[in-house]
């Protein structure tokens, strides 16, 4: 099971446990997760589809959703799959090289989805405060080197979790209690000394997280400041009402995930190991869930842009 070299010992493979306690209940809890990735994978490929089909979607505000969804959909891709042959066919077994690509991607990939909501709330900020401008300031250029920057950052800051986890050794077993490899839970695993992976890992949480965080409340602070000095009652409420689904979206991604991190750091023996494991992939799979399904409602040119390909020209 180990390859032993002269600085640590390296398993061949880990088990991925799934949920431990609740072994029995596996195939009912699967059920929840397969459907919500059902409709997380068919939500957002449509969703690309008509973005990329319907002309009036061809605007900043859009290809800033476009970048969202593809994030979503390989975002869950990376962990459900998984998951549900861990569940349905007790596939537990998971190569060192393959768990660590998991836990890059689906670091990486959690980052960039914190990226693309900031940038998203960059748009509504340039959308409301500078109109006129709007689609001068974002041009497809900085919209594909703005993508970029925030698909490079999330590269370079995750990358290090690989090399920190690869050099550890891992020499009291390779069993893990969880449905995917993520960097703190490969590194419980280690009997060697894991601080160096808890400070980093606390650094690019901050790094991205709080970050990301700060520009998005500076920009609707900027927005919430401009929209309050309009004279029109149906002015302002028409500002706020593009706002909406961005801002359901930050609360459906970032809820969850600052309920795992403050539980793991301050709950960890109060709350059951299997809520965290639960509420670990609900943080990764309820977004890409429900970002098609909140735009779809709040947003009228989706709405229009879904009953004109479903319907024709004339709808209904």
């Amino acid at each position: 099971m180990f390859n032993s070299n002269s600085s640590s010992l390296t398993p061949a493979f880990f088990i991925l446990n799934g949920v431990p306690g609740m072994e029995a209940s596996h195939v009912w809890i699967s059920l929840p997760f397969f459907f919500m990735y059902l409709i997380a994978v068919l939500g957002n490929c449509g969703l690309l589809y008509l973005i990329h089909h319907e002309e009036s979607l061809h605007r900043p505000m859009y290809y800033f959703l476009a970048l969202l969804a593809i994030t979503d959909v390989t975002l869950c891709s990376t962990t459900i799959p998984n998951m549900l042959c861990i569940f349905w066919f007790n596939l537990k077994e998971i190569s060192f090289n393959a768990c660590l690509f998991q836990m890059f991607f689906v670091h990486m990939l959690t980052g960039m989805e914190s990226g693309v909501l900031m940038l998203m709330a960059l748009d509504r900020y340039v959308a409301i405060c500078y109109p006129l401008r709007y689609t001068t300031i974002l041009t497809n250029s900085v919209i594909a080197k703005a993508g970029f920057i925030t698909f490079l950052r999330g590269v370079m800051l995750i990358m290090p979790f690989t090399f920190l986890s690869k050099r550890l050794p891992y020499c009291q077993g390779n069993i893990i209690p969880h449905t995917y490899c993520d960097h703190m839970s490969v590194a419980k695993v280690s009997c060697g000394n894991v601080r160096i992976n808890a400070i980093y890992g606390l650094m690019v949480a901050l790094l991205i997280g709080v970050f990301d965080m700060c520009c998005i409340s500076v920009s609707y602070t900027m927005i919430l400041r401009a929209v309050m000095s309009l004279s029109s009652a149906d002015a302002r409420h028409k500002a706020f009402s593009t706002c909406t689904a961005h801002v359901c979206a930050i609360v459906i991604t970032y809820v969850p995930a600052l309920f795992t991190i403050f539980t793991h750091r301050f709950g960890g023996h109060t709350i059951p190991h299997h809520i965290h494991i639960i509420v670990a992939n609900l943080y990764l799979l309820l977004p890409p869930t429900m970002n098609p399904i909140v735009y779809g409602v709040k947003t009228k040119q989706i709405r229009e842009g879904v009953i004109k390909l479903l319907f024709g020209e004339k709808g209904f």
